[in-house]
Protein backbone atom coordinates (compact mmCIF):
# COMPACT_ATOMS: atom_id res chain seq x y z
CA UNK A 1 0.00 0.00 0.00
CA UNK A 2 1.18 3.11 -0.79
CA UNK A 3 1.03 5.84 2.61
CA UNK A 4 1.35 9.16 2.37
CA UNK A 5 2.28 11.45 5.55
CA UNK A 6 1.59 15.49 5.66
CA UNK A 7 2.03 18.03 8.18
CA UNK A 8 1.64 21.84 8.55
CA UNK A 9 3.07 23.89 11.43
CA UNK A 10 0.44 26.11 12.68
CA UNK A 11 -3.46 25.40 12.68
CA UNK A 12 -3.65 28.16 10.65
CA UNK A 13 -1.78 26.70 7.53
CA UNK A 14 -2.89 24.45 5.19
CA UNK A 15 -2.71 20.81 3.91
CA UNK A 16 -3.81 21.33 0.54
CA UNK A 17 -0.73 21.36 -1.54
CA UNK A 18 0.58 18.47 0.25
CA UNK A 19 -2.29 16.38 -0.01
CA UNK A 20 -2.68 17.14 -3.63
CA UNK A 21 0.93 15.61 -4.12
CA UNK A 22 0.83 13.19 -2.02
CA UNK A 23 -2.56 11.91 -3.79
CA UNK A 24 -1.37 12.32 -7.27
CA UNK A 25 1.66 9.91 -6.29
CA UNK A 26 -1.36 7.30 -5.84
CA UNK A 27 -1.28 7.61 -1.89
CA UNK A 28 -4.01 5.34 -0.64
CA UNK A 29 -4.42 6.27 2.66
CA UNK A 30 -3.09 9.75 4.56
CA UNK A 31 -1.94 10.64 7.71
CA UNK A 32 -2.15 14.29 8.91
CA UNK A 33 -0.50 16.67 11.81
CA UNK A 34 -1.02 20.26 12.40
CA UNK A 35 2.11 20.47 14.71
CA UNK A 36 4.95 21.99 15.28
CA UNK A 37 8.21 19.86 13.81
CA UNK A 38 9.68 20.18 16.89
CA UNK A 39 6.70 18.86 19.22
CA UNK A 40 6.86 15.07 19.85
CA UNK A 41 3.15 14.35 20.12
CA UNK A 42 2.09 14.27 17.21
CA UNK A 43 -0.74 11.82 16.92
CA UNK A 44 -0.89 11.26 12.98
CA UNK A 45 2.68 10.34 12.63
CA UNK A 46 2.06 8.03 15.77
CA UNK A 47 -0.88 6.24 13.58
CA UNK A 48 0.78 6.27 10.49
CA UNK A 49 3.80 4.28 11.69
CA UNK A 50 1.44 2.02 13.78
CA UNK A 51 -0.52 1.55 10.62
CA UNK A 52 1.83 0.59 8.07
CA UNK A 53 2.93 -2.99 7.30
CA UNK A 54 5.50 -4.59 5.53
CA UNK A 55 6.29 -3.92 2.10
CA UNK A 56 4.14 -0.76 2.19
CA UNK A 57 5.35 2.36 1.10
CA UNK A 58 5.28 5.82 3.24
CA UNK A 59 5.20 8.65 1.11
CA UNK A 60 5.93 12.74 1.66
CA UNK A 61 6.47 15.72 0.44
CA UNK A 62 9.62 17.42 2.07
CA UNK A 63 11.80 15.79 4.47
CA UNK A 64 10.83 18.55 7.10
CA UNK A 65 7.54 17.73 6.70
CA UNK A 66 8.69 14.93 8.30
CA UNK A 67 11.28 14.76 10.91
CA UNK A 68 12.60 17.30 13.23
CA UNK A 69 16.00 17.22 12.88
CA UNK A 70 18.75 14.53 11.44
CA UNK A 71 18.56 12.37 14.48
CA UNK A 72 15.16 12.07 14.53
CA UNK A 73 14.70 11.27 10.39
CA UNK A 74 17.35 9.14 11.21
CA UNK A 75 15.09 6.68 13.76
CA UNK A 76 12.05 7.21 11.70
CA UNK A 77 13.90 5.75 8.59
CA UNK A 78 15.15 3.09 11.17
CA UNK A 79 11.50 2.39 12.37
CA UNK A 80 10.46 1.94 8.93
CA UNK A 81 13.33 -0.40 7.56
CA UNK A 82 12.61 -2.73 10.73
CA UNK A 83 8.97 -2.54 9.51
CA UNK A 84 10.43 -3.35 5.80
CA UNK A 85 8.44 0.12 4.62
CA UNK A 86 10.09 1.60 1.85
CA UNK A 87 10.49 5.46 1.78
CA UNK A 88 9.59 7.99 -0.67
CA UNK A 89 10.27 12.09 -0.99
CA UNK A 90 8.74 13.64 -3.45
CA UNK A 91 10.23 17.15 -3.51
CA UNK A 92 14.00 15.76 -2.67
CA UNK A 93 13.54 12.63 -5.19
CA UNK A 94 14.82 10.00 -2.42
CA UNK A 95 13.48 6.52 -2.21
CA UNK A 96 15.35 4.04 0.32
CA UNK A 97 14.55 1.28 -1.84
CA UNK A 98 17.55 2.13 -3.12
CA UNK A 99 21.21 2.04 -2.26
CA UNK A 100 21.73 5.85 -3.81
CA UNK A 101 18.38 7.06 -2.47
CA UNK A 102 19.74 6.19 1.11
CA UNK A 103 22.77 8.19 0.38
CA UNK A 104 21.29 10.61 -1.01
CA UNK A 105 19.07 10.73 2.50
CA UNK A 106 21.67 11.05 4.56
CA UNK A 107 23.19 14.33 2.36
CA UNK A 108 19.60 15.88 2.24
CA UNK A 109 19.25 15.38 5.97
CA UNK A 110 22.86 17.04 7.12
CA UNK A 111 22.26 20.15 4.45
CA UNK A 112 18.73 20.32 6.17
CA UNK A 113 19.65 20.21 9.79
CA UNK A 114 22.48 22.75 8.52
CA UNK A 115 20.20 24.90 6.92
CA UNK A 116 18.09 24.95 10.16
CA UNK A 117 20.92 25.73 12.41
CA UNK A 118 22.03 28.57 10.62
CA UNK A 119 18.04 29.86 10.60
CA UNK A 120 17.77 29.73 14.06
CA UNK A 121 21.35 31.66 14.26
CA UNK A 122 20.09 34.08 12.09
CA UNK A 123 17.28 34.60 14.11
CA UNK A 124 18.93 35.12 17.26
CA UNK A 125 21.02 37.70 15.82
CA UNK A 126 18.02 39.51 14.75
CA UNK A 127 16.61 39.18 18.03
CA UNK A 128 19.67 40.77 19.08
CA UNK A 129 20.00 43.41 17.06
CA UNK A 130 16.56 44.23 17.62
CA UNK A 131 16.82 44.38 20.98
CA UNK A 132 20.17 47.27 20.54
CA UNK A 133 17.89 49.82 18.91
CA UNK A 134 14.79 49.24 22.01
CA UNK A 135 12.77 47.68 18.76
CA UNK A 136 12.24 44.07 20.45
CA UNK A 137 10.30 44.00 23.84
CA UNK A 138 9.12 40.26 23.73
CA UNK A 139 6.61 38.41 23.00
CA UNK A 140 3.24 40.40 23.30
CA UNK A 141 1.38 39.84 26.77
CA UNK A 142 -1.16 36.78 26.89
CA UNK A 143 -2.25 37.00 30.71
CA UNK A 144 -4.49 39.90 31.48
CA UNK A 145 -3.27 41.11 34.94
CA UNK A 146 -6.34 43.04 35.52
CA UNK A 147 -8.27 39.42 35.58
CA UNK A 148 -5.55 38.22 37.89
CA UNK A 149 -5.56 40.61 39.91
CA UNK A 150 -9.33 40.65 40.45
CA UNK A 151 -9.65 36.45 40.94
CA UNK A 152 -6.70 36.64 43.65
CA UNK A 153 -8.10 39.91 45.22
CA UNK A 154 -11.88 37.69 45.08
CA UNK A 155 -9.81 34.91 47.28
CA UNK A 156 -9.21 32.46 44.49
CA UNK A 157 -6.44 30.26 44.71
CA UNK A 158 -3.63 30.24 41.91
CA UNK A 159 -3.99 26.63 40.74
CA UNK A 160 -8.08 27.68 40.68
CA UNK A 161 -6.87 30.94 38.09
CA UNK A 162 -4.54 28.89 36.17
CA UNK A 163 -7.49 26.43 35.06
CA UNK A 164 -10.11 29.49 35.04
CA UNK A 165 -7.94 31.61 32.52
CA UNK A 166 -6.21 28.45 30.72
CA UNK A 167 -2.57 29.49 31.85
CA UNK A 168 0.07 28.21 33.96
CA UNK A 169 0.16 28.49 37.80
CA UNK A 170 3.54 29.98 36.50
CA UNK A 171 2.19 32.74 34.74
CA UNK A 172 -0.19 33.28 37.53
CA UNK A 173 2.45 33.59 39.78
CA UNK A 174 4.16 35.56 37.38
CA UNK A 175 1.44 37.97 36.57
CA UNK A 176 0.45 38.49 40.77
CA UNK A 177 4.55 39.47 41.09
CA UNK A 178 4.11 42.41 38.33
CA UNK A 179 0.46 43.60 39.88
CA UNK A 180 1.65 43.79 43.75
CA UNK A 181 4.93 45.42 42.14
CA UNK A 182 7.35 42.23 43.26
CA UNK A 183 8.54 41.74 39.47
CA UNK A 184 9.69 44.59 37.07
CA UNK A 185 7.88 43.98 33.58
CA UNK A 186 11.51 42.77 32.21
CA UNK A 187 11.85 40.71 34.85
CA UNK A 188 8.35 39.13 34.21
CA UNK A 189 9.08 37.98 31.19
CA UNK A 190 11.80 35.92 31.75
Amino acid sequence: MIVGYARVSTSDQNLDVQLSELEAHGCERIFTDKATGTNTARAGLADMLEFVREGDTLVVVRLDRFARSLSDLYALLEKLTRQEVAFHCLRQAIDTSTSTGKLTLAILGAVAEFENDLRKDRQRDGIARAKERGVYKGRKRTVDLGEVRRLHGEGTKPTAIASALGISRTSVYRALGVAEGWLGEEDARK
